[in-house]
């Protein structure tokens, strides 16, 4: 059983993953992040709000100490969102679009990701509680494959990522598009959470013409490998759809790369 999201759910939303986490809801694709243009969230669903729930987060110094659980019933699943504070309660009845509330940044989170709606679904029996344990999701929306050959220039910096010009989005604001990966569009954090994904039929895993890692199906498990910027080692790569640009994520805990620095990425197995 999988659910699928269409164009009228994701176009909401600037960028969307189905493995760029390194917990277990998102294994095989179990779970979509979503990420909004502005700090209120709109809703994913439509259905009747089941429950709203206050639920501990690992303490970082960066997020809040809470995060929130949001059950949806949608009448075909329960839907579960996190990192969104409430503004609904039970018995409340949402359209997709409809406010959720505002984004909480849930200790969850690595430092360099940004504020997004967690999303899973459940059938009716299933627990809704529990961390793991959804049903497989697919998107069905155009997705552009585009070639990267693991080099580029910095356009934006922070501490603990920067993003690099290549690959540029062949259709800006129409369509989402990742990185290519044997025909598909590569989705993940290589190489620093356990696996990624594959995403519109590709046939292989591979990035900047090296491979990476061993596909089944649509998920991923890398290869054990270092990354790479300019010959230091960093965390790795961030890899996502886009719907209004592209352009490459590079993450470390302390990142030593600046705004207009070329980079070439290199990727070294490990023996």
């Amino acid at each position: 059983m999988t659910v699928t999201l269409g164009p009228e759910v994701l176009f909401q939303y600037y960028r969307f993953s189905l493995y760029n986490s390194p917990f277990t809801a998102h294994d095989e694709g179990c779970a979509i992040d979503l990420y909004p243009e502005s700090e209120t969230a709109p809703s994913p669903v439509a259905g009747e709000v089941i429950e709203t729930k206050t639920v501990e987060a690992p303490s970082k110094p960066y997020a809040a100490e809470h995060d929130h659980l949001i059950l949806i019933d949608t009448g075909e699943y329960v839907a579960r969102t996190l990192h969104v504070d409430p503004s609904v309660e039970a018995g409340d009845t949402v359209a997709v679009g409809d406010p959720l509330g505002d984004l909480v940044r849930a200790g969850f989170f690595a430092p360099w990701v940004p504020n997004h709606i967690h999303l899973g679904f459940r059938t009716h029996e299933d627990n809704p509680y529990r961390a793991s344990g959804s049903l497989p999701i697919s998107v069905e929306a155009e997705l552009s494959a585009v070639p990267w050959d693991g080099t580029g220039t910095v356009t934006d910096a922070g501490k603990t990522w920067v993003r690099l010009d290549a690959p540029g989005h062949p259709d800006p604001g129409n369509r989402f598009a990742g990185v290519e990966s044997g025909g598909g569009v590569l989705d993940g954090g290589f190489p620093h959470y356990d696996g990624g994904g594959v995403l519109a039929g590709g046939t292989c895993a591979e990035l900047a013409d090296r491979a990476i890692g061993t596909l089944s199906d649509r998920t991923v498990s890398w290869t054990e490998c270092t990354v790479l910027a300019n010959g230091t080692p960093i965390t790795g790569v961030a890899l996502f759809c886009g719907r209004d640009r592209l352009g490459v994520k590079l993450v470390d805990y302390e990142m030593d790369l600046s705004v207009g620095e070329e980079v070439t990425l290199s990727i070294e197995e490990e023996s």
